[in-house]
């Protein structure tokens, strides 16, 4: 297995070794971790750390990144722009980090201008008692993805500490005006959009956008020693949520991936049965922050719990069945590098044997695949790098996956 996982892995690095300029009416793409070069280049490092390539083209795909003016407006975050350009610097190992000093240094000032500026408007809104939209606070363009980059490279500082403190008032419940809703609770459908199917907004469980990517965060910066007042609590108040909205099937728990109005009305979730077990919406993500939460807390009863519910879920055929793509966000891709660090915390020893009952089938998805997206988030470089965890069998040199809160 490891031989034609390794034999795919090259293939799939040799389509990305020479940098292709972005569309010229998408200048943005360059500094796009989820599409563009600045992902990519995750790739090359990985790889370049472990031996396997020469420096060079992490190097090009870098420069690449960087080509264009590289935007910290407020509209930037983790994914793209100044944040996932900072992210992507901070991979790179110490024998060639004064190449990249300079750079690494005006862009954390710039993102901690950001982080401070975003915090100041979320807090207001919260004082106003209106609520979020996912720009707000999610992974991707959030201040959860924006403080993963602190966590990362400023654990100790004033940015960190104001963006965990903001996570922990987003966990109250909002304004009396809006029936003590959650605190995450948008005004927005899924897709962002304001839709007759989701009137009032809704409030979504997944970890791109939904209450446990916060979770992830909070509980990976607690567990790393970064706190403010309240953390503890607001972890609780997660996982009681979490609690609270688990249902139950015969091959075991799982979550519904939102939760509308009438949701909240009648008790239970309008989605019949579990979806695909992804890291982004589903029940891979949501199990490795409650794991995760458990570590944290030092609550073992926490920890069981999400594990044997990861377990049932990636055991389960008909779930595996419904993985349609090879990607991190919601395919096959994700699934094993979230298996691979959830097992190497895990007290169940049922989650150490999951890389191995994965693999075969991660590696079949991605040698069938058709058509090429190059990218990180849903393409051949995220693809690459997880099957670069397959055939080291062993965690990222890089830390590339701390961009997905699961290591």
């Amino acid at each position: 297995m490891t031989a034609l996982a390794a034999e795919l892995l090259l293939r799939l690095t040799d389509r990305l070794t020479d940098p292709v300029p972005p569309p010229a009416d998408e200048p943005w793409r360059a500094q796009s971790l989820a599409e563009g070069s600045a992902g990519i280049a995750l790739l090359h490092i990985e790889r370049a750390r472990l031996g396997q390539a020469p420096w060079k083209h992490a190097h090009h795909w870098i420069t690449q990144a960087v080509a264009g003016e590289v935007s910290a407006a407020d509209t930037t975050g983790l994914l793209l722009g100044a944040p996932a350009v900072a992210f992507l610097l901070s991979t790179t190992p110490p024998s060639v980090e004064h190449l990249y000093a300079d750079a690494r240094a005006t862009l954390h000032r710039h993102i901690t201008q950001l982080a401070h500026r975003r915090t100041d408007a979320a807090l207001e809104r919260i004082h106003q008692g209106e609520p979020p939209s996912f720009a707000e606070y999610d992974v991707f363009y959030g201040l959860t993805g924006i403080g993963a980059y602190f966590l990362r490279t400023d654990p100790g500082g004033t940015a960190l500490e104001r963006v965990l403190g903001y996570l922990v008032a987003l966990t109250r419940p909002l304004g009396e005006e809006h029936r003590g809703l959650p605190g995450w609770w948008v005004d927005h459908g899924p897709n962002r959009e304001h839709s007759a199917d989701f009137p009032g907004g809704h409030g979504n469980l997944g970890v791109a956008h939904g209450i446990t990517g916060p979770l992830l965060l909070l509980a990976q910066a607690l567990r790393r020693g970064a706190t403010v007042p309240g953390q503890p609590d607001a972890i609780r108040t997660i996982c009681d949520h979490l609690d609270t909205w688990q249902q139950q099937a015969e091959t075991g728990p799982w979550w519904p991936e939102h939760l509308t109005r009438r949701d909240l009305a009648a008790g239970r979730p309008h989605q019949p049965g579990p979806a695909r077990p992804s890291w982004c919406y589903g029940t891979a993500g949501i199990a490795r922050a409650g794991q995760l939460a458990g570590i944290a807390l030092n609550d073992t009863r926490l920890q069981a719990a999400h594990e044997d519910a990861l377990h049932r879920a990636l055991t389960d055929p008909a779930q595996l069945a419904s993985v349609t793509d090879n990607g991190l966000c919601h395919g096959w891709a994700g699934i094993y590098q979230t298996a691979v660090r959830a097992a190497h915390d895990a007290h169940d020893p049922r989650l150490r044997g999951l890389s191995a009952l994965l693999g075969p089938a991660f590696r079949a998805h991605a040698r069938s695949a058709g058509d090429r997206n190059p990218g990180f988030l849903n393409g051949d470089a995220g693809t690459a790098l997880a099957l670069t965890t397959l055939t080291t069998q062993q965690t990222p040199t890089s830390g590339w996956d701390a961009c997905l809160l699961i290591d």
